[in-house]
């Protein structure tokens, strides 16, 4: 039994040559990353993390370096793409809010008289040998180095990502709500780990037949074709491994074992779902209309935009009536509007394996800053927790 879900989410991504400037400013070159609500992103106060690759001096063997893998995290609000004033706009550009992802994105980091000598290393180069970190922003690379504690010599290369310094909070008018950056889908990866946790020290897990376990994937959002995505054979080689760990011939994999372990295997594909927005009731069919705080949702599309089919969608609503727990809520797309999709469809495709979609319900989806219920929370933890708990019972009593 899996819980599958996605860690990435829309964001700025900072190209590989990333120093920019223009009109007496030091600006930062990025690219967009998924389908963004790249609006939102304006006027925020961002920040920088990601990975950054560290050049080393191997003590042991003199002369030799290696290459280390670290992760920076820099807090402050160093980057912002700003709007332009009202005032500038035409009547036509107010309305539109018209963004082009190109020219209209870019950070400012600071202006350029103030930053002259990072300026004038830009533009000549300073004293940066390296043809790689010529091409950075020299202020970035002293920042980066200083929160790792290293020198910007040893910095090789990075992976680097705006976010919103804003941290998450409680709101509502009784703290109902959860307003965050990245709810979708990291909300589904928080609770997906919480319950398995719980699961492996719950009253049922001695007698548990099954292995539990979740995978999180990465660059969903762009389609999941990649070595760390959904697409890739991540799944399919977890499961022959532990076949092969089960057979009676140890580091073989008995071909029936596996093509059994596939047939009885189950994943609960979990992405953030969209709950029905006040403002804009019409863009939900009515009688598929999610709330926030009432209950996770399962997602049906005929199209196999999602992976759920009548035994999938049995199975967790099965559950739910055996344990008792929110009942869960049920989405499908109007048939005049577009649909989403999630790594649902791509697991089942490639693995052969059972597939439901399901999502906790949350508004601003894709948004710089997004908003759930906290009861869904908990809704979420208890389905997972069920399922984990009690799905080998509910699938024993299908019949073929």
């Amino acid at each position: 039994t899996t819980t599958s879900g996605h860690t990435d989410s829309p964001n700025l991504k900072v190209k590989p040559h990333s120093k920019r400037s223009g009109s007496g400013c030091v600006m930062l070159g990025v690219e967009c990353y998924g389908g963004g609500l790249w609006h939102t992103w304006l006027d925020r106060d961002l920040g920088i993390s990601g990975r950054v690759l560290v050049r080393t001096s191997n003590t042991q063997e003199e002369g030799k370096e290696k290459i280390q893998q670290k992760f920076v995290k820099i807090d402050k609000p160093i980057a912002r793409v700003s709007t332009l004033c009202i005032h500038l706009q035409t009547a036509e550009e107010r309305r539109s809010v018209s963004i082009n992802k190109e020219t209209h994105l870019a950070p400012i980091l600071g202006t350029a008289e103030i930053l002259q000598e990072g300026v004038k290393k830009q533009l000549t180069g300073g004293e940066i040998d390296d043809f790689w970190q010529k091409e950075q922003d020299p202020f970035l690379l002293e920042m980066i180095a200083k929160e790792l504690g290293i020198d910007v010599k040893e910095i090789a290369d990075f992976e680097l990502n705006l976010f919103d310094t804003q941290p998450a909070c409680l709101g509502g008018m009784k703290d109902e709500f959860l307003y965050s950056a990245r709810l979708d889908n990291l909300a589904t990866c928080f609770v997906s780990t919480e319950a398995l946790v719980a699961h492996s020290i719950g009253e049922t897990f001695e007698n548990d037949e099954d292995i539990s376990m979740i995978c999180l994937f990465d660059h969903e959002e762009v389609g999941s074709t990649s070595a760390q995505g959904a697409g890739s054979p991540i799944i399919c080689e977890a499961i022959r491994r532990i076949s092969s760990a089960l057979s009676n011939i140890p580091g073989t994999v008995n071909p029936d074992l596996y093509a059994a372990s596939i047939r009885k295997s189950f994943i609960l594909s979990v992405d953030q779902a969209h709950a029905i927005h006040p403002n804009f009731p019409n863009k939900h069919e009515k009688h598929h209309s999610p709330l926030m705080n009432a209950g996770v949702v399962v997602k049906s599309n005929q199209n196999q935009r999602y992976a759920t089919n009548s035994v999938t969608g049995f199975i967790i609503r099965e559950i739910v009536r055996k344990t008792g727990i929110t009942p869960v809520q049920e989405f499908v797309v109007r048939n005049d509007c577009p649909c989403g999709s999630t790594i649902g469809p791509v697991l089942s495709s490639n693995t052969g394996i059972r597939v439901v979609d399901v999502g906790m319900p949350q508004l601003s989806m894709h948004s710089c800053r997004e908003v759930m219920g906290i009861v869904d929370l908990t809704n979420g933890l208890e389905l997972f927790q069920a399922f984990f708990a009690h799905f080998r019972e509910v699938d024993n009593c299908l019949e073929g």
